[in-house]
């Protein structure tokens, strides 16, 4: 990774009030994100007691806020332009964007299968979808179970990762039995 550009919280405000101020995604540091969370993280691990503590904590709650909006304008003018210009999006911003471009997609798709009565499209992504496996970590142990695939899986410990069915994933997640885990993260 490239040297990282120091930052504080007066060129954050100064970044936020320039994207702001313009319609267009403003041309930031590449390594903005790591950057605040870096300067984050070393706020956050400052040790203060009484008053000072109280300073820091505030400190920490503006940064947040800054960088919930600042992410926030720089999508939705990102989403708001007819041609997705990614020149000045950050890889960060380019990931939420990527998965808001699949969902358009796959909305796409269904139309356009349906209006022009393609069955067998239709039969794929719903079957695609029904035995999609996602993968897991379980919070509690499990014994041996069917899929909904009709395979066996288990049985399983606290902890143990597992790619399994959508279907069987969704009713684990909803018992608190497993949590999702998302590779990408």
């Amino acid at each position: 990774m490239s040297e990282i550009k120091k930052i504080d919280i007066n060129s954050l405000y100064s970044i936020l009030l320039r994207e702001i101020e313009n319609d267009s995604v403003q041309e930031v540091d590449s390594q903005l994100y790591y950057s605040i969370s870096e300067m984050l993280g070393k706020l956050k691990n400052q040790g203060y007691d009484g008053i000072e503590s109280k300073i820091k904590d505030s400190l920490v709650k503006m940064i947040t806020d800054m960088v919930s909006l600042l992410l926030k304008i720089r999508i939705e003018k990102a989403m708001r332009s007819k041609e997705l210009d990614y020149s000045n999006l950050l890889d960060e911003e380019r990931y939420i964007l990527d998965s808001d471009d699949e969902l358009r997609q796959r909305k796409d798709t269904v139309l356009s299968a349906t209006l022009n009565s393609r069955l067998k499209l239709l039969e794929t992504v719903s079957k695609n979808h029904k035995f999609r496996s996602i993968v897991v970590r379980f919070l509690k142990p499990i014994d041996r179970i069917v899929g909904s695939d009709l395979e066996k899986y288990g049985p399983f410990e606290a902890e143990d990762v597992a790619t399994i069915p959508f279907e069987n994933a969704t009713s684990l997640i909803g018992k608190k039995i497993a949590v999702k885990i998302n590779w990408e993260d």
